[in-house]
């Protein structure tokens, strides 16, 4: 496995972690975010599109294609929040979603960040590997939600 830290890509057996987003495939990424997982249904491509250019995005490539995809919204210093987290279907299983997590959470931007959150339904086991663990204090927590689906 090679890693290159400083230019944020990521090689292991052909696959590629990297954080341009010029090779990011917005329409695949869009796609599976609105047909495919169960958090982002109704999303509109306006609102998609903007959480683009504010994130730190993380795509992952087999052979140029993209196959998987996180994001995280921070401010580099104290908090972050990973976001629309996946591996296609067909390339689960291999591995990936640990590496991508595990490179996500050694980024060099989010050395000594103080809080790191996340909301998932299906993947508590995976994301407790890499130290995420139940709100210790919930009741702390208030969330103003609103669907886009009508």
């Amino acid at each position: 496995m090679k890693t290159i830290i400083n230019e944020a890509v990521y090689l292991r057996k052909g696959y590629k972690i990297d954080t341009d987003k010029s090779l990011l495939n917005l329409d695949y990424i869009y796609n599976f975010l609105t047909q495919k997982s169960y958090w982002a249904k109704g999303l509109p491509r306006k609102n998609f599109e903007t959480s683009i250019n504010e994130s730190i995005c993380f795509g992952v490539y087999f052979k140029e294609k993209q196959i998987g995809f996180a994001r995280v919204i921070s401010d580099k210093s104290t908090f972050a929040y990973l976001a629309d987290v996946f591996i296609d279907k067909e390339y689960r299983g291999l591995g990936l979603s640990k590496w991508l997590l595990q490179t996500i959470i050694n980024y060099k931007d989010f050395d000594g960040i103080r809080r790191f959150l996340l909301a998932t339904a299906d993947a508590h086991q995976l994301y407790q590997k890499f130290g995420f663990e139940p709100l210790n204090k919930p009741d702390r927590f208030l969330e103003k939600y609103r669907s886009w689906e009508t």
